[in-house]
């Protein structure tokens, strides 16, 4: 099943409001709204509408009526069928209990840091955190205030987890521009010569050929671990 599914979360949440009661698109995007759910599900009218369309084609819904509402133009209410429930329940369970590699962007730029210079990291990882800190502000006293006027936490967990990843990415940058500024960050010496050399304008095969000569130490892993792949 899992090989055979959509992959856009959004039709997830179609399948969990179809499982509530028959809507059509218009009110699936309405409710999603009014939930809060566009924080953790991208949703724009557009996408929602083929999403609703892949799941029909697929046979996961039906097209169960078709309503008129004053002016409005008609609006086809959708309903879940049998096998869209199936799908929702292992889907939803799969995501629940196990973890997948979901390549997040900020974890692909810190893999590749290296080629800027150290002193532009360290300023633009500063602006990351104020922005990230100012935003963890804001949303734990808005999460916390629609709590306090009765909304019961069970409709909060997806933002209370946003919120964890958050603050354990300020936590974490907050260490290391901490151990960047105070060059306690191991290859720091190798990456500043680095930047040094491209500065200068020597050509990017002579940067790698001089570093490795200067900076043995700091390449002594690659061996090692090329040992342990094998």
């Amino acid at each position: 099943m899992a090989d055979k599914r959509p992959k856009n979360p959004l039709a997830l949440a179609v399948l969990t409001l179809l499982f509530e009661e028959p809507m059509h698109p218009y009110q699936m995007s309405t409710t999603l709204k009014e939930r809060a759910k566009e924080q953790s599900i991208k949703l724009n009218y557009g996408s929602l509408y083929a999403v609703v369309e892949s799941l029909e084609k697929r046979g996961y819904v039906l097209a169960k009526e078709t309503v008129a509402e004053g002016r409005r133009p008609e609006r086809t209410v959708y309903a879940i069928t049998e096998s869209g429930t199936r799908l929702m329940d292992e889907w939803l369970r799969d995501l629940l209990a196990n973890p997948i590699n979901e390549f997040p962007q900020f974890e692909a730029a810190l893999s590749l840091i290296a080629v800027l210079p150290p002193e532009d990291v360290i300023e633009l990882l500063e602006k990351r955190l104020a922005t990230q800190s100012a935003n963890y502000a804001k949303d734990t006293a808005l999460i916390q205030q629609v709590i306090d006027l009765g909304m019961p936490r069970l409709f909060a967990v997806e933002h209370e987890y946003e919120m964890a990843l958050v603050k354990a990415e300020i936590d974490y940058v907050t260490t290391l521009l901490d151990d960047l500024k105070n060059d306690t960050i191991s290859g720091m010496r190798f990456w500043r010569r680095m930047a040094d050399l491209r500065a200068e304008g020597m050509p990017p095969e002579e940067i790698r050929a001089k570093v490795t000569d200067e900076f043995k130490e700091d390449f002594t892993w690659v061996e090692k671990a090329q040992e342990i792949k094998k």
